[in-house]
């Protein structure tokens, strides 16, 4: 969700009001794919990198976060949607974490679509840790070398109950992945789009779709094989 900040200079605003219609953004975007039957989406919302921005930038943020998931809890619960984290947790504040893990918790049951919000989040990070993870059970003695291989280190992974990206969106005209779910998006459609994340509306989704529609995923095959041919 890229380009609030650039929305909001673009109009000569502060760079909160761009990141304030970008929550409003956020609220229509889940609805929607909660409608149409989306099973997971997944937002990065909050990177590792960006603890580097100004701190007073940063701690709007982080207001912004605590206020959208203590307005959209009983919403979630109500539209049957279950709320995860994915990120390095503990970095951030103790009032945003209280309010994200109630809303795990009143979520948990809900069987609808999956909304995760990746919060301090850095992909190298993950996989790091994930390998540490791998190193400390090689070490207490419960698995082996041999035994590692992509299915094990994804079992270390922060999405490790959640299947990989079929489609990544990346608003703001941005060309880039910025350290999001690399090792889940080896195979993921990529669409990039030159509208800010505040004005990605419901007619920009759905364009973002028919276009992945229009996509042959092969995932190493030829396209006969895809198609039954061979």
């Amino acid at each position: 969700m890229d380009g609030n900040g650039r929305w909001a200079k673009a109009r000569m605003l502060q760079r909160i009001i761009g990141h304030q219609r970008g929550v409003e953004t956020v609220k229509k975007i889940v609805e929607e794919c909660s409608t149409i039957g989306i099973r997971y989406l997944t937002l990065f919302a909050f990177s590792a990198e960006n603890w580097l921005r100004p701190k007073t930038e940063v701690k709007a943020l982080m207001m912004l976060l605590k206020h959208y998931i203590t307005a959209e809890t009983s919403r979630m619960l109500n539209d049957n949607i279950r709320f995860r984290v994915i990120g390095n947790r503990p970095e951030l504040p103790p009032d945003v974490l209280h309010h994200l893990d109630e809303a795990i918790r009143v979520t948990a049951g809900n069987t609808g679509m999956t909304l995760t919000l990746a919060l301090s989040y850095g992909a190298r990070q993950e996989i790091a840790a994930a390998a540490r993870r791998v190193a400390l059970e090689v070490a207490a003695g419960r698995l082996t070398p041999g035994e590692i291989d992509d299915a094990c280190l994804a079992r270390f992974l922060d999405t490790a109950d959640m299947p990989d990206p079929d489609f990544l969106i990346r608003t703001s005209g941005e060309m880039r992945i910025s350290n999001f779910l690399l090792w889940q998006l080896a195979y993921t459609e990529l669409y990039f789009t030159e509208k800010n994340w505040p004005d990605f509306d419901r007619d920009e989704l759905y364009k973002a779709l028919v276009h992945y529609q229009s996509r042959e995923r092969r995932f190493g095959k030829t396209s006969d094989q895809v198609k039954g041919r061979v």
